[in-house]
This record gives C-alpha cells, structure tokens and sequence, in this order.
C-alpha cells in the first residue's frame, strides 16, 4: 500500500529541521551595496501639551530596509514619523534624514529626502482630476513634467487622466498618494496605517510596490497595526509603548514573541517559524519536504 502523505504540520516541520541556512525567514534582509543609514533619531525627546509623547527614542533605518512600528494607539508612532519629516522639531535629541535635520531643511529640498503618506490619502488630494494632481506633484518635486503620471500609469494603469480623486476607490487613492509623494523620489517613504480600508487585493498589490521599492534601495517605515502586513513585508519590527522603544528587532523574532502581534500563521503553526501563506507554501513546494 502507497506511504500516506504526512499531515500540514508534519511536512513543515520537516522542512525547519534542515537547519537555519535552509529556513525561510521573515522577509529577507535589505537591499545590500547602499549607504549605511537612510535616518537616525538619538535621544529623541518630544513633548506635546505637557505630555512627553516620545522618550529617548534611538532608531536607525538602512537603506532598502523596511521596518514596521508597531504598538497601542497613543503609543508615539505618528509622532515619530512626524519628527522624521520634520513636522514636529524634537524636545531634545536629534533626527536626521539623508545627513540633514528635517525641521531645519526647507521643504522643497525634504521632499527629495523623505515623503510622508498619511493615514488618509485624501489629506495630499486637493485637485479635481488626477492629471491635475500629477502636474502639481511634479511642479512641487522639481521634476520633469509627466513624471508622476507615469507612475500613476504604472501603479494604476485603468485610470484615466480626467478622473476626479473622491471618485476613486480607497485602494486606489492610496496609490494616487503613493505616487504624488514618489515623484520626488524621496530616499525614505514613512507609511501611516497604509492598509487602512483597503481589500485583499489593493493591499496585495501595496506589497509588491513597496518591495520594489525596498528592493530599489528606498528605505520604507510603515506604522501600522497590521500584523499580517509586517509579516509579509518588514525586515524589522519596532513596538513603541507609551512613547518607548519596547522592542526592535528582525521581524520573525519579535512578532511571534507575543500573541498581540503575532499573525494567524505564525499562531497556527507554532511553534514553526512561518509567518506567512506564503512562506508556507514555498515551504510545501519544496520536493525534500514533501515525499
């Protein structure tokens, strides 16, 4: 009689006893060959309405590295991304973005450093069709004219350039976002909760953009709640807490060390190291794991 095949669990396990050279991680590691830091903050210190919102941050973010900062609400997230842009100046401490302090670089020159897209894409929509939107986006970034509708014809490419912006769907006008704040090519793109409101495959299709992107050598901080979109993007996680660095480290390590942030995958499949469907179907796929 034929050798019954062994169970799901049985198979993967299978597959992480070949031993760590041979496991699949996370996310992989960042684009290497680049410069060594996209953004620093030290000893940030950042004090809103008497309440100090972020204490003694430290953070460096790599070139072609993704992070994801992760945490409660009120936890500090959108404020250290503000300080990145340099739309809040820090307490004390220090933040720097391509080897320039944001709060004291004129916009025009940070828009090429560092592009923030807001929890809300309507917040950078102002105009009444997209052409409109792409001719201003060009304009603010010094570029050449059609270089932001030829990233909107990459991102969506069925949008015609007559389109009003509320028109489009909540996927799409995050796309738009994305490619009025990448027409500055900025070397860091910050993300506030990215997936909000968007549906399977909007937000499959954010993946791939943003690992292209990574891949092109942008560094790319995400806050986000989204345990599933950290698992399947990030090299790293970063848990604030009242304003603290709790936790930082490779993406694997952190998110399965508790439940809050550990992704379906990882809890079904404890104790393995899969985080994501498809790391365990490039498990299954693998002809020694399955007989």
């Amino acid at each position: 009689a034929p050798t019954p095949r062994p169970g799901l669990l049985a198979r993967l396990t299978a597959r992480s006893r070949r031993g760590p050279d041979d496991a699949i991680s996370g996310s992989g590691t960042p684009a290497a060959g680049a410069p060594a830091t996209a953004a620093t903050a030290t000893a940030l210190h950042i004090r809103r309405a008497r309440a100090e919102v972020l204490h003694d941050v430290n953070l460096t973010v790599a070139p072609g590295e993704t992070i994801a900062l992760m945490g409660r609400n009120g936890a500090g997230k959108s404020t250290l991304l503000a300080a990145l842009t340099g739309t809040l100046a820090p307490t004390t401490g220090q933040v720097t973005v391509g080897g320039r302090t944001p709060h004291r670089t004129p916009p025009p020159e940070m828009v090429r450093r560092v592009g923030l897209v807001p929890q809300d894409p309507r917040d950078l929509l102002y105009a009444d069709t997209v052409a409109a939107e792409c001719a201003a986006a060009d304009a603010d970034a010094g570029a050449a004219a059609g270089t932001c509708r030829a990233l909107v014809s990459a991102l969506l490419p069925d949008v015609p350039d007559g389109t009003h912006p509320r028109d489009l769907s909540e996927g799409q006008r995050l796309t738009l976002a994305l490619a009025l704040v990448l027409t500055g090519r900025p070397a860091l793109l910050l993300l506030d909760e990215p997936t909000r409101g968007l549906d399977y495959a909007a937000k499959a299709r954010l993946v791939e953009t943003l690992r292209a992107l990574a891949a092109d050598g942008h560094a790319i901080v995400l806050a986000t709640h989204d345990v599933e979109l950290a698992a399947e993007l990030a090299h790293r996680v970063v848990v604030l807490a009242g304003g603290e660095i709790v936790a930082d480290g490779p993406t694997a390590e952190v998110v399965v060390s508790s439940p809050a942030f550990a992704p379906q995958v990882a809890k079904i499949l404890a104790p393995g190291h899969w985080l994501t469907v498809s790391q365990v179907a490039a498990a299954l796929q693998d002809p020694e794991a399955t007989p």
